[in-house]
């Protein structure tokens, strides 16, 4: 029994100081954005003093004419896509905008579903291309960005104006009303805006479904606030984005004709960090849309099952953290803090393990104390024999109890006091589709390493039943959350 104790007590050790080590860098860095973001609020506070915040009502005008095009890539989404149109075409309050659905031939459903859409109004324009699908999201983008030049031009030659912006959206996304009138305002001042994505939260998923909730309340509130004031490269969403028409017709030119890399399984990350190379200026617009606290903002209900939302990290993991490396590869030499949150971007593999270990370290821990009370022998982690265990232990404590409360106070601010309680337990399942996505998107980038071409690995989407008054509720923060 002595060496087998000896070999669990050593593997607890070591296992103890691998993960305790790690999830102390891991919660350093994460202090350190939490300071940033604290002390960016107060620095604004201090220069601006009680400067209001910006609303819709205080945009300025726009002063260039043009139609913004909506692009909505669509594959296998007959359940979803008929109300995502009927809805956007019933929220929003603009004069001038169409909608560009991308469809595939293949996909007989789908294109069913828009049509009857389109026959009703004809600001819905189904594009379908080629090719059939899937192919990736970005191919079907680009698809669809054809066929907005080919109305251009048909623009140009008729004397009308040309499209003035190119807004992204999901099949399932519900729109703000006021959304179109935020980026008609902007674009004339950025070339990228992107607006913050507020998931619902499924009723009858609340630990699943509600974790994209907290995360995004986390990062659409704060991460990517402290990235843009650091000057570093601004991701996009992929949703709830607009882009200027000639800054993507630069990419498409040095693409070979296609704004939207076909190869890339998340081809709004790539995207974002292309346009900060080309010297493109964005924005990340936090807007308020009245007096009560809502923002302008795109909801949708994201995966609510375990194995979906597994398979949804799963790309999101190989193509920002594993493939997205290879393929974006660094900033600029001198660009520290554009370093420092590609590597935080890419960070998510390594920080799986780190957990991995730090849980299968809990259980060694027990059985070696376990043990050495029926062999009565003293515990190498009583009495201060191993005092580095101790510390760690209390300093990555104290960072676990931060951490949670910074994600209950974005999490509150955003869908209210419930919700926040319920963003503790629902950071314990983030760990375990973590836990799970990790090894399969290796899998899946190890096949992409020998040649297999990617593939849109879409999950089942669901749009919310919304009543015909609109459903105002899901402006409001509170109420989003327990949307229905």
């Amino acid at each position: 029994m002595g060496e087998s104790l000896w070999i669990i007590d050593a593997s607890a050790r070591e296992m103890l100081l691998f993960a305790g080590v790690g999830l102390l860098i891991g919660g350093v860095d994460d202090l350190l954005v939490d300071l940033l973001y604290i002390g960016h609020r107060l620095g604004r506070r201090i220069r601006h003093g009680g400067r209001p915040r910006l609303t819709v009502a205080s945009l300025p005008l726009p002063r260039i004419p043009g139609c913004i095009a909506v692009f909505v890539a669509a594959w296998d989404e007959v359940a979803v896509i008929g109300g995502m149109l009927t809805t956007a075409l019933h929220r929003y309050e603009h004069d001038d905008y169409r909608i560009y659905v991308g469809a595939y031939p293949n996909d007989r459903g789908t294109i069913d579903a828009i049509a009857a859409v389109a026959e009703r109004d004809s600001r819905i324009r189904l594009v379908i291309g080629h090719r059939d699908g899937p192919t990736t999201k970005a191919d079907c983008l680009n698809t669809i960005w054809h066929a907005l030049c080919r109305d251009d031009l048909q623009a140009r030659a008729s004397g009308r104006q040309p499209t003035k912006a190119i807004v992204l959206h999901d099949a399932e996304d519900v729109v703000h009303p006021q959304e179109l009138r935020v980026f008609d305002s902007l674009i004339e001042r950025y070339d990228v805006v992107q607006l913050p994505v507020l998931p619902l939260v499924h009723a009858g998923s609340r630990l699943v479904s509600g974790h994209y909730a907290d995360e995004f309340a986390e990062s659409h509130a704060k991460q990517i606030v402290v990235r843009t004031a650091l000057g570093a490269a601004m991701p996009l969403a992929g949703t709830g984005c607009a882009i200027a028409p000639a800054v993507l017709a630069s990419i498409a030119q040095a693409r070979g004709g296609d704004p939207f890399d076909a190869t890339s399984l998340t081809e709004d990350y790539e995207l974002g960090l292309r346009l900060a190379e080309l010297g493109a200026r964005g924005i990340f617009a936090r807007v308020a849309a009245d007096d009560a606290g809502s923002v302008v903002a795109v909801r949708a209900y994201f995966p609510c099952t375990l194995g979906g939302s597994v398979r949804q990290k799963t790309r999101w993991m190989t193509g920002i953290a594993l493939a997205g490396w290879d393929r974006t590869g660094w900033g600029k030499p001198r660009a520290v803090a554009d370093h420092w949150m590609r590597m935080r971007d890419r960070r998510a593999p390594l920080a799986v393990v780190i957990l991995a270990v730090g849980y299968l370290a809990v259980p060694v821990w027990l059985a070696s104390s376990l043990l050495h009370g029926r062999a009565d022998l003293a515990s190498p982690y009583a009495n201060g024999a191993y005092p580095i265990a101790f510390w760690l232990l209390l300093a990555n404590g104290a960072l676990l109890a931060w951490r949670l409360g910074v994600r209950m106070v974005f999490t509150g601010r955003s869908y209210g006091v419930r919700e926040a309680f319920w963003a503790v337990p629902r950071f314990l399942v983030g760990n375990l589709v973590s836990l799970i996505a990790a090894p399969r998107a290796v899998f899946v980038y190890v096949g992409m390493l020998r040649g297999a071409a990617p593939v849109w690995d879409k999950t089942r989407h669901e749009f919310p039943d919304l009543p015909s008054d609109d459903v105002v509720a899901l402006n409001h923060p509170g109420l989003a959350a327990a949307a229905r």
